[in-house]
């Protein structure tokens, strides 16, 4: 992998796939490394992927100050990014808590950015979460499936305070449309993968002001693309639809039958969509 020294000296990695025009790429979690993104299906045979492993995962070094694992901090880590790459514009795309920081590069630096992808995102940072409507409707779909029962358990668990990565993973059936090996591969590869520390720290007090967040997406005219799915908790279509109508320029596509890691479940479709909109 490759490193750069971002604003405050943290020496952080990133890794290439792909030939083409440059597509900087930023994994959610929060607090988990950029590896469960793979490839996006394919992606980097239409585009070269520029993946970052955000600061305190992956290969990245852990900052001396934790206030920079916040949202809205690790917008600068992009912009090192972007300066290290020597490119004057960079198409972003964000998956869930990615997706975050990624409309935050949007706002902040908006003439440093082509296009934008929003890939199952999550929402908080423009006060679009899922209301609990959302999560009931989303469980009684749900409740005949085997894994049920453990699943929401891990739910309450949760809720009642248990931060760990196998509590994580425990309720991570919820996140796919299909409970079989793949997904189940994709989903125990977490417990290598996440930190509590940059989880806690990229929601910390502060991070979010989805009320200035959202005023300045109204005004970043550039081609913007929100990828819902249909069976993710996350990132209700409904809320996607709200998400997208804050911009310009927006596409809303809906993914019909998978869940909040669409290159999981159905590779081609994802990488060709994908590629559809950033080439057109």
């Amino acid at each position: 992998m490759a490193r750069f020294s971002s604003f405050d000296g943290t020496e952080l990695a990133y890794r290439e796939a792909g030939e083409g025009s440059p597509l900087v790429v930023l994994a959610g979690g929060p607090g988990r490394a950029s590896e469960y993104l793979e490839t996006l299906g394919g992606l980097d045979g239409f585009r070269r992927l520029i993946v970052l492993d955000n600061r305190g995962t992956g290969a990245s070094d852990e900052p001396a100050d934790p206030f920079t694992y916040r949202r809205d901090m690790l917008v600068r880590d992009v912009e090192m990014l972007r300066r290290h790459l020597g490119l004057e514009r960079v198409d972003v795309l964000g998956h869930s808590a990615g997706a975050g920081i990624a409309m935050g590069y949007a706002a902040d630096f908006p003439e440093r950015v082509g296009k934008l992808v929003l890939l199952t995102p999550a929402l908080r940072s423009v006060g679009l979460s899922p209301e609990q409507s959302d999560w009931d409707a989303f469980l009684a779909a749900r409740a005949g499936e085997s894994w049920f029962e453990s699943a929401t358990t891990a739910l309450r668990r949760t809720a009642a305070g248990d931060v760990s990565v196998r509590n994580r993973v425990a309720a991570s059936p919820l996140l796919y449309a299909r409970w079989d090996e793949r997904a189940q591969a994709h989903a125990n590869a977490e417990l290598g993968q996440w930190k509590y520390l940059v989880a806690l720290g990229y929601n910390a007090d502060g991070a979010f002001v989805p009320g200035v967040l959202r005023r300045a997406l109204t005004d970043f005219d550039h081609p913007v693309l929100v990828y819902a799915c249909t069976e993710d908790p996350i990132s209700p279509v409904r809320r996607c639809v709200e998400l997208a109508d804050l911009f310009p320029d927006s596409t809303l596509y809906v993914h019909e039958g998978v869940g909040h890691y669409p290159w999981v479940e159905a590779p081609d479709q994802v990488s060709h969509q994908l590629a559809t909109f950033l080439d057109a």
